[in-house]
């Protein structure tokens, strides 16, 4: 909460300053200027790690019923993330406002979009934005957008992916099936978007896309293959997960890249083989 009070008394730790019924404590690390009794002065108030209410002149970068983006400074299992809000004290986001699977959590360095609430102490704490708050500051995208390079921060995660708020505060989601790496929140990428829907939101992928891919995974089974002296036991029969396992690729991806392969006339398939044509 951010008040105006008034100097009662400077003592030789700091100062003791009073909105007339009630004192808070200003520490002398807590001043940015030289105090003297009768002063007014705007102070943040909080709650120290002893839980008693004190007053600090560094304004918060997100004050009760604002949201902003904060950074993650550090984390605890049993309790939640910490995070910098401009003030000597940091802000908790406690464990029960964030997703279940801890490795989902944001980690040190990420930024989290929030807001301020207090608990049944009336202590300060952060807590992630929803969605519909979101919605309220996000901006559509237009068709124009497709296939551009965009840079957004993870807001919510989900069973089948993620959401992002893009720099200029567009929504994106990237499904799991479009990622190269798991997502957590906070976290920040750049991918391109693969679609824009009718209500301004965008679908994204950190792939590339499909024409650049095919020949990136059919590079990747070549030099498989080399390394192997031209041939390897997988075909467009081999089952899904051993190719997921094997290549780190999808069923119908190897099967582009075999097929992109074929038609170069680079391999061929034979008695449950894949073998590099050989040329003279």
């Amino acid at each position: 909460m951010i008040v105006e009070m008034q100097v009662a008394r400077k003592k030789e730790i700091g100062y003791f300053l009073t909105d007339g019924s009630e004192e808070v404590f200003l520490h002398q690390s807590e001043a940015t200027d030289d105090l003297r009794q009768g002063d007014r002065v705007q102070v943040f108030l909080y709650h120290d790690h002893e839980n008693r209410l004190a007053a600090t002149m560094a304004m918060p970068h997100v004050a009760l019923g604002e949201y902003g983006w904060l950074e993650v400074v550090d984390m605890s299992a049993r309790l939640g993330v910490f995070l910098d809000n401009g003030t000597k004290k940091d802000l908790l986001v406690f464990v029960d406002d964030l997703p279940k699977l801890q490795d989902e959590w944001p980690r040190p360095g990420d930024r989290l979009l929030v807001t301020l609430k207090r608990d049944k102490l009336g202590r300060l704490l952060a807590k992630p934005v929803t969605e519909e708050e979101v919605v309220k500051i996000a901006q559509p995208a237009d068709a124009s957008m497709k296939n551009r390079q965009v840079e957004g921060t993870v807001y919510k995660v989900i069973q089948a992916g993620a959401f992002l708020l893009t720099e200029d505060e567009q929504i994106l989601f990237v499904h799991r099936e479009e990622m190269t790496e798991r997502l957590h929140l906070g976290q920040t990428i750049r991918c391109r978007v693969s679609f824009v829907r009718e209500d301004g939101r965008m679908n994204g992928s950190m792939r590339e896309r499909k024409e650049v891919q095919y020949g990136e995974d059919a590079d990747k089974l070549l030099r498989y293959l080399l390394h192997r002296d031209g041939a390897m036991p997988y075909t467009d029969d081999t089952p899904a997960e051993v190719i997921r396992d094997k290549f780190q690729m999808s069923k119908s991806s190897f099967k582009r890249a075999l097929g992109k392969l074929m038609k170069e006339r680079r391999i061929e398939q034979k008695d449950g083989w894949t073998k590099i044509v050989k040329t003279d």
